[in-house]
């Protein structure tokens, strides 16, 4: 409520209706700053190979035990509008990279953490702000400088990035195996246009299924279809296969108009389903002459349909989802027909083999040994399904992280090294400036630190000794000096094989800190919404706006 004395009356002016909570100036900062502080802390803990895992269960019972920092925030359900900015940072750096959520948001934490001491120095959140400006194109121009090309054909390269990037997930064991398929699936989906690489994430479909294990994983280098073949005289295996994909019924259509038909005796009756067999009959037919052996059918198919395609020996599968149908077109170089009378022997596609198999109880058709496929999937195997849920999320991110590598074509190494090595940079380019944008700067390099830092308190090393050795390091030249958590010995990080993409560290450097700029840049929190009458909701400390309780 703001209440200003009227000058003659003395009578208050309500501005703002009752009830409302409003936090100015400093105390707005450090409230969100509190908020984004708790929320780095919740995913600090899974950063790195020695990191612990989540588990999270909602108001249903449903369980989700995970290392993946973005799946951790979105399921946390965080109610405060600072907090939920660290979420957007972790998503984005999910739908930009696929890897680094934890690295993006425990960084955003602490950029803020650093700024907070410069606020109680009572600098200006605008020169702050400003200085972490400065330090984010720097920063930028600093990793830039210690990449390293690469490309598709460094086979070996990639394989130690889908590694890096599953190390400290519960697919760790089978990583080697993983990261293989992974970087098998992308060079096989990847295109050249107009002499550009071009990789579609959702060409590489994964069908996650529980029993086995994670090592049970593999590429098909096809489609996998979750539907079974619709009718049992039907094979269930066909070689060299000629498929067929339909956009179209194969049922009798319903009018579009209230028609009536009347039937006045048995006869006419016989006549009338006749004539219906009859079309279906016509429609199996044509489907017969374009030659194909394997149809797939977006629609329904009609019993009648499903007994002529048995009797003709063609393989069938009915509703089949419109994003499979466009992986099979890919996979196989078939056509999408919405016509049957335009089906044609052109627009067949071709796989070695089309086969319906049994995983984990359930049938599925698997189309297997395409001729240079654009579209590949994945069987995600595990013990359980929470296991086969984490596989997954590691496949993904591995995905993710292979291809952000391939399309900016630079690597840095891992190990917190990349970060420190911006560190060391940042402290030299602040001595360039003289005003309070100095600390600011400085402020950011030391912020960086807290990735070598938290990944040594992770692996239970003493995160002091860990950052004087890693600065002794660079200081003596060695750019690629990180962590090693299983020795806690400083190392070089390239020769261990510990490899990530440059996209993923300019990446979460971008959008921590134009984060934290936005959060230091508010100094009035204005709070209405879903208050009582009464003031504040129970049991939320003074002082405090809403939803910040909630964490």
């Amino acid at each position: 409520m703001m209440n200003n004395q009227m000058q003659g009356g003395g009578q208050p002016i309500l501005v703002l209706p009752e009830g409302t909570l409003r936090t100015l100036g400093k105390g707005a900062q450090y409230t969100n700053i509190a908020a984004a502080k708790a929320v780095a802390d919740a995913v600090r803990t899974t950063l790195g190979p020695k990191g612990m895992d989540k588990m999270l269960v909602d108001n249903m019972g449903d369980i989700v035990i995970t290392n993946d920092g973005v799946t951790i925030l979105e399921e946390m359900q965080l109610e405060h509008p600072a907090a939920k900015m660290l979420v957007e940072v972790a998503k984005t750096q999910n739908e930009e990279v696929g890897d680094g959520t934890t690295t993006a948001a425990v960084i955003a934490g602490e950029l803020l953490k650093k700024a907070e001491e410069l606020l109680e120095q009572n600098i200006h959140p605008t020169v702050i702000t400003k200085g972490y400006k400065l330090a984010r194109e720097k920063a930028l121009k600093i990793l830039e400088s210690i990449s390293e090309k690469v490309t598709s054909d460094d086979v070996e390269i990639l394989k130690k990035i889908a590694t890096t990037s599953m190390t400290g997930k519960s697919a760790e064991r089978a990583s080697e195996h993983l990261s293989k398929i992974t970087v098998d699936a992308i060079r096989t989906v990847m295109e050249q246009v107009d002499g550009k690489m071009e990789i579609d994430k959702e060409s590489i479909k994964r069908e996650k299924k529980q029993g086995g294990s994670a090592e049970d994983t593999e590429l098909i280098k096809g489609v996998i279809i979750d539907k079974e073949v619709v009718h049992p005289g039907m094979p269930k295996k066909v070689k060299y296969a000629k498929i067929a994909l339909l956009d179209a019924a194969l049922e009798i259509e319903k009018t579009e108009t209230d028609a009536q038909i009347q039937i006045t005796s048995p006869n006419q009756l016989q006549g009338y389903l006749d004539q219906e067999e009859k079309i279906l009959r016509d429609m199996v037919e044509k489907i017969v002459s374009s030659d194909c052996n394997v149809l797939f059918c977006q629609k329904g198919i009609d019993d009648v349909a499903q007994h002529f395609l048995a009797k003709k020996g063609i393989m069938t599968a009915r509703r089949v989802k419109k994003s499979d149908m466009e992986k099979l077109s890919k996979a196989t170089g078939a056509r999408i027909v919405s016509n049957i009378s335009d089906l044609s022997v052109n627009d067949l596609g071709s796989a070695g083999l089309v086969e319906e198999r049994k995983i984990a109880g359930e049938q599925m058709v698997f189309v297997r040994e395409c001729k240079n496929p654009k579209a590949v999937s994945i069987l995600v195997r595990g013990s359980t399904e929470h296991v086969v849920d984490e596989v997954d999320r590691a496949i993904e991110d591995a995905v993710g992280a292979v291809i952000s590598a391939l399309e900016i074509g630079k690597v840095v190494a891992g190990g917190g090294s990349p970060e420190e090595a911006v560190a060391k940079g940042l402290k030299e380019f602040a001595q360039s400036f003289s005003g309070r944008e100095q600390l600011a700067i400085l402020s950011f390099a030391e912020a960086m630190e807290i990735i070598p830092r938290t990944l040594a308190e992770n692996a239970g090393l003493d995160p002091i000794d860990i950052l004087v050795e890693i600065r002794n390091a660079h200081d003596s030249g060695l750019k690629t000096a990180g962590v090693n958590v299983y020795t806690g010995k400083i190392v070089d990080m390239k020769e261990l094989g510990v490899i990530e993409p440059l996209k993923i560290k300019t990446q979460a450097i971008n959008s921590a800190s134009e984060a934290a700029e936005m959060i230091l840049r508010i100094d009035d929190i204005i709070s209405a919404g879903k208050l009582d009458k009464g003031g504040m909701p129970a049991g939320m400390p003074p002082g405090m706006p809403p939803g910040m309780g909630g964490f």
